[in-house]
């Protein structure tokens, strides 16, 4: 019995081992939280929660999309809206009660209503919005709400001593993604650029920058070689492979 445990105990500590090399947490064995119907969350890290809702995206049905919940000493920053205000007014209030945080920051990936449909409701909160540029020029055009706060290349939002680092890497999926860096747990919310180790295609390219992608991933590479975790718009979240399939699936396209 004694000998059964202690393999049990030496092929436990390899498992771990060979995850935490991969950039894999034990964060992401972590169970499920259901947030409300169609909507769940798992916790990465003390101050991280990765979310997914089930949104109806009209002609493409019901699709899992992806964000992240920041934590800090109270306050909350929220990287892309569920599909519309309802279900942003349900994400909302998991966190203040389930977080006991308050919301106060938000960014979106770019203007799709995956990453910015819940921003009215966020603006009645007093939410601060903060996005690329090219994203308010564009809600502008598309009448719809339009974040506070611009940026052309990047910028650094605070949320109490943690940094959320926003970067313009170049086109992709749509012509305003960004990325957003927070170095202090190493987590890179790539969006709907970055696709899933199960993804076979592109996706949606109705807005996509195709030419340009490439060379956009090719520079989130480079510019982030410790993310130990990197969550794409859809699908599940991993670690710096998603970046590499993503590389292929573009290499595949161009041929």
């Amino acid at each position: 019995m004694k000998r059964i445990y202690l393999l049990f105990i030496f092929f436990s500590a390899i498992f771990l081992s060979v995850n935490a090399q991969k950039g894999v947490s034990e964060t992401e064995l972590s169970p499920k939280i259901k947030v409300g119907p169609g909507m769940e969350a798992v916790k990465l890290c003390d101050r991280a929660y990765f979310y997914v809702s089930y949104d109806d995206m009209g002609s493409f049905g019901v699709v899992p999309c992806n964000g992240l919940i920041l934590v800090n000493n109270g306050e909350a920053a929220l990287l892309d809206t569920p599909a519309n205000d309802e279900r942003t007014a349900m994400l909302v209030k998991w966190i203040e009660e389930g977080l006991k945080a308050k919301l106060t920051t938000f960014i979106p990936n770019h203007w799709h209503g995956d990453c910015l449909g819940g921003l009215a409701y966020l603006q009645t909160k007093g939410v601060k919005s903060y996005a690329n540029q090219m994203t308010i020029d564009i809600a502008r055009k598309e009448k719809l709400p339009v974040p506070d706060y611009g940026f052309t290349d990047s910028l650094t939002v605070k949320l109490g001593d943690m940094d959320l680092c926003c970067y313009y890497p170049g086109g992709g999926h749509s012509t305003d993604n960004i990325v957003v860096w927070i170095p202090s747990e190493k987590i890179l919310f790539g969006g709907c650029m970055v696709k899933e180790l199960k993804a076979t295609g592109l996706g949606n390219l109705s807005d996509a920058a195709v030419a340009e992608w490439p060379s956009t991933i090719d520079k989130v590479m480079r510019k982030y070689p410790d993310a130990r975790i990197v969550i794409p718009g859809h699908g599940a979240y991993g670690n710096r492979e998603l970046l590499l399939h993503t590389r292929e699936l573009l290499q595949k396209a161009e041929k």
